[in-house]
């Protein structure tokens, strides 16, 4: 079992950056696939991005690819999500998440443990 916790989220004006970290604790870190949602009120959660496990393989959703940017530390434990250019639209709950099982999936039924999320907010 692996926990989660994310930081790294605020405000910040459009066309800024942030970037989250999820620091994880419990079984290697290095096994697990990890991955990035988010949710925004009233709306699904979304897929964002993930990364294998040795980082050589990373999966973007559309609505980010180019301005978003996933990667991990084994030596740390710890992913990050590097967000450039950010919209208004990209307000939302971020969530890491863990995958036991081998290869990046963009499904949220294919990873195993979730985090309690971050809140990113984006003023136009």
């Amino acid at each position: 079992q692996v926990q989660l916790v994310e930081s790294g989220g605020g405000l910040v004006p459009a066309g800024g950056s942030l970037r989250l970290s999820c620091a994880a604790s419990g079984r290697t870190f290095s096994s697990y696939v990890m991955g990035w949602f988010r949710q925004a009120p009233r709306n699904e959660r979304e897929f964002i991005a993930a990364i294998s496990r040795g980082g050589d393989s990373t999966l973007y959703a559309d609505s980010v690819k180019g301005r978003f940017t996933i990667s991990r530390d084994n030596a740390k434990d710890t992913v990050y999500l590097q967000m450039n250019s950010l919209k208004p639209e990209d307000t939302a709950v971020y969530y890491c998440t863990a995958r036991a099982n081998y290869g990046v999936s963009s499904l949220a039924t294919a990873y195993n443990y979730w985090g309690q999320g971050t809140r990113v907010t984006v003023s136009s």
